[in-house]
């Protein structure tokens, strides 16, 4: 039986230690939502609510604590959504770069240390793993597609049953 070849999400030749800004998406296996519930208003005027679970709870917490351990990385706006979470993140120098141990972070992984750090810290105090083995990424190419990333993310629980990682259950 042959194995299905990966196709590749990193961008070859380029180094994610690299200051600049990048945008993260990471999603729940098989897209469960398990990280929060949008409840969409009945009036007009009411905007969707986006109830974060205690799985939810522990994300939004570890996000929020991510920069005591990465002091060299900015969460700069993120959002937890049902089943997966968006990050904007800036990786501000290189010159300081050590993981949560203490020890240097290898040149060219600071973006998978993040993540992997990341979803280790929710999957301890979740008991499980719940998390899709590999996580989607974006280089931010100036100041435009910065504004763009920013505003998706603002508005994306305003779109969620347009969302492409929507999915009712």
């Amino acid at each position: 039986m042959e194995l299905q070849k990966r196709k590749a999400t990193r961008l070859k030749g380029y180094n994610y230690s690299t200051p600049g800004a990048y945008f993260i998406t990471l999603c729940v296996k098989d897209r469960k939502p398990l990280l929060s519930e949008i409840i969409v208003g009945t009036g007009v005027l009411d905007c969707p609510q986006n109830i974060l679970t205690p799985y939810g709870e522990i994300a939004n917490r570890h996000l929020v604590n991510m920069s005591n351990f990465y002091e060299n990385i900015k969460i700069d706006k993120f959002v937890v959504m049902p089943n997966h979470i968006h990050i904007l993140i800036r990786i501000l120098d290189q010159s300081n770069r050590n993981g949560p141990s203490g020890t240097p972070v290898p040149t060219n992984s600071l973006i998978a240390q993040f993540v992997s750090t990341f979803k280790r810290f929710c999957n301890k105090e979740y008991g499980k793993n719940i998390w899709q083995a590999r996580s989607n990424d974006h280089i931010i190419r100036g100041e435009k597609d910065y504004k763009k990333i920013w505003e998706y993310i603002d508005t994306n629980v305003l779109r969620w049953e347009k969302d492409c990682f929507y999915n009712e259950y």
